[in-house]
């Protein structure tokens, strides 16, 4: 199997009024991303997005100039999409369907769809997923926020976990933001105090348990590792990448299992990327987990195998997460702290810290874990150096 890396990372600004459409945004990134693996729009050959991206991939060859395509894909399942689409891009160049595959999201999620607002139309769509929605949304479960809540009061019910140890998801990622002159919460930490004291969107959540809205676009350049010898930056090896959703599978509304305490389909996800990397838990340098909401961090932390299922809460309580911690989580600031960019500037970050170039970059050589969206079928990846 020919060893596949990300060769190039690329992003806009984040904010919360881009100013321009998603698809200038796409094609602004891609651009950067080529600029930094010194490749050019001729030299792509495949294009991978989410399938909620409203810019095509003919739509940003067109604009970018690449010539022709030998791969396209779109992946679905909104956030759980992110790793997926570098997983996608690396079987394609593994199986010579393609030489240069950019992965790209660009959204204007905060000045354009808002996700958190309730979609009526949701429930009229002739499709299973239209189905799906017909069962909660007439309980009021329309929003993420609000589904998410559902399964944060169960595990709490079941471990003790309170919404304080939510906030330490909170205060760790803000405080990596302040220091990270890209994010949106630059130069602003908060404090537990101030978490606590966040209004409430849906109980258990918190106004600061909620990742923010933003505008901007990620964009990744993956190839071949024998392509990156005369390249100038070091590559990102994809030492492992996978897809999962667990049993009795729904989309944030999985109420139907006989256990609501976890995240089985991030379990699928996990056994995959361990086995594939051939390495443990313990050997994680840092890690990216996807914090659109602070209580599927600690699920998440379970599911991986960081802590034993019921125990997240004790694993952060000494700071663990935090720069200095035994597993410092998200140092770029997250969803919660840089930018919303449906887990591709996740990506990013990880990418920075194998280069080495990160704002705050975490110390040693070791390997880094992403994760993309929780409560939907998902995806991971590790990234280690060449």
């Amino acid at each position: 199997m020919i060893p596949a890396v990300i060769a190039g990372i690329g992003a806009t600004e984040f904010s919360k009024d881009s100013g321009r459409s998603e698809l200038r945004l796409a094609a602004e990134a891609v651009r950067a991303a080529l600029d930094d693996a010194a490749l050019r729009p001729s030299d792509v050959d495949g294009l991978v997005t989410f399938t909620m991206d409203a810019s095509a991939e003919i739509a940003v060859a067109r604009e970018l100039g690449v010539g022709e395509l030998r791969f396209f894909s779109q992946i679905g399942y909104g956030g759980g999409a992110a790793c997926a689409t570098v997983h996608h891009a690396a079987m394609a160049i593994a199986t010579g369907a393609a030489d240069v595959v950019v992965c790209y999201r660009a959204l204007n999620e905060r000045s354009g769809r808002r996700f958190g607002r309730v979609a009526a139309g949701a429930v009229a769509a002739p499709t299973t997923s239209g189905i799906d929605n017909g069962w909660h949304y007439p309980m009021g479960l329309a929003t993420p926020a609000a589904t998410v809540a559902m399964a944060a009061r169960r595990y709490m019910h079941w471990c003790g976990a309170t919404s304080e140890d939510f906030g330490r998801v909170t205060v760790a990622d803000r405080r990596h933001a302040a220091t990270n002159p890209r994010a949106w919460f630059y130069q602003r930490p908060v404090t537990l105090a101030e978490h606590q004291a966040s209004r409430w969107i849906t109980e258990p959540l918190r106004l600061l348990d909620c990742c923010q809205e933003s505008d901007g676009a990620v964009a990744v350049v993956v190839t071949a590792l024998d392509r990156t010898r005369d390249l100038p930056q070091p590559p990102a090896v994809i030492s492992a990448a996978a897809q999962g959703a667990g049993p009795g599978q729904f989309t944030m509304t999985s109420y139907y299992r006989d256990d609501l305490t976890g995240l089985p389909e991030m379990g699928v996800v996990a056994r995959q990327l361990w086995r594939q990397a051939q390495i443990a838990p313990a050997d994680i340098r840092t890690a990216i987990l996807y914090d659109h909401f602070t209580p599927y961090v600690l699920m998440q932390l379970e599911e991986l195998g960081f802590c034993a299922r019921g125990e997240a809460r004790d694993f952060i309580a000494d700071g663990a997460i935090e720069l200095g911690g035994r597993l410092p989580l998200n140092p770029h600031g997250g969803q919660l702290g840089e930018a919303y960019i449906h887990g591709m500037n996740g990506i990013a970050e990880a990418v920075r810290q194998v280069r080495g170039t990160a704002v705050n970059q975490v110390p040693g050589a070791g390997p880094v874990l992403v994760t993309a969206g929780t409560g939907v079928p998902t995806s991971g990846l590790i990234l280690s150096p060449a």
